[in-house]
This record gives C-alpha cells, sequence and structure tokens, in this order.
C-alpha cells in the first residue's frame, strides 16, 4: 500500500494491527515481550497483509492501569528497550512500508509524572496551566 497524502486519506484502508509489546516477542528471554523482538517479527507481519502498526503504550508506566498510566512520554519503558530500539524498530517498519502509531491517552497520566507532581507542589495552578508550560518549556 502506498502512503500518500494525509495520513487519514491512507489509513482508511490500511489494515491495523494492534500490539501489546510486552505479550508479542520476547528477544532476550526474560519473559517480557520487547521492541527488538517485535522487530524481527515485522518480515511475517507484512506477509500477513498488516499496512500499519498500533502499539499500545511502551513509555514507563507504574502498570497500574495496563501501562496506560505514562510517567514520562518522551521515553520507552527499559522492559521493552530503549528509544534506540524504538527508532530501530520504527525504520524497519518503513522499510516495509508499514506505518507506525502509538497509542497515547493523555487523561491517563501517572500520578507519577512530573506534570502531576509540580501540580501537587503548586495547588494554586490549573492542572491545565502545568501542563502546557511542561509541552512549551521541553519537559517530560
Amino acid at each position: 500500500m502506498r502512503w500518500r497524502g494525509r495520513f487519514v486519506s491512507a489509513a482508511r484502508y490500511a489494515v491495523f494491527y494492534e500490539v501489546d509489546v510486552r505479550s508479542f516477542s520476547d528477544s532476550n528471554g526474560d519473559g517480557i515481550g520487547d521492541l527488538a523482538g517485535l522487530t524481527s517479527r515485522l518480515g511475517y507481519l507484512k506477509d500477513l497483509g498488516i499496512d500499519a502498526i498500533w502499539l499500545m503504550p511502551i513509555m514507563p508506566t507504574a502498570f497500574k492501569d495496563s501501562g496506560y498510566d505514562v510517567s514520562d512520554y518522551r521515553n520507552i519503558d527499559t522492559a521493552y528497550g530503549d528509544l534506540a530500539a524504538f527508532d530501530a524498530f520504527v525504520a524497519a517498519a518503513h522499510q516495509r512500508g508499514m506505518r507506525v502509531m502509538l497509542d497515547l491517552v493523555l487523561n491517563h497520566t501517572s500520578s507519577e509524572h512530573a506534570w502531576v507532581r509540580r501540580h501537587r507542589m503548586d495547588v494554586r495552578a490549573s492542572a491545565q496551566s502545568i501542563l502546557l508550560s511542561s509541552l512549551l518549556s521541553g519537559a517530560t
């Protein structure tokens, strides 16, 4: 499938495959699936006709909400690898003409996230103002 124009147009006809990395493919034998394991299986997924991979949360989490309680939106949970492993996965997917989509639910942010901790320290500030200032300043 060719990905031209806007993503929404291409997605209308694409075959998406949602992946829980934790249970998909373990490359290092620790019993937890990881990005390297997923990367090693991209050929298989492409052969199945998959056009796009939708990853469940892979960011650091306390795992109180099935991984959706993210504590750092700019990093990868060490159980799955690191940013280099994620970059390698995305590059390998793109080489096969596959797209990658991350599941991101901001209203499930962990109570351990810097945004929430900062809000607890400054009860006068609104959560929205803290979120916006964090995003604009580049803070995690």
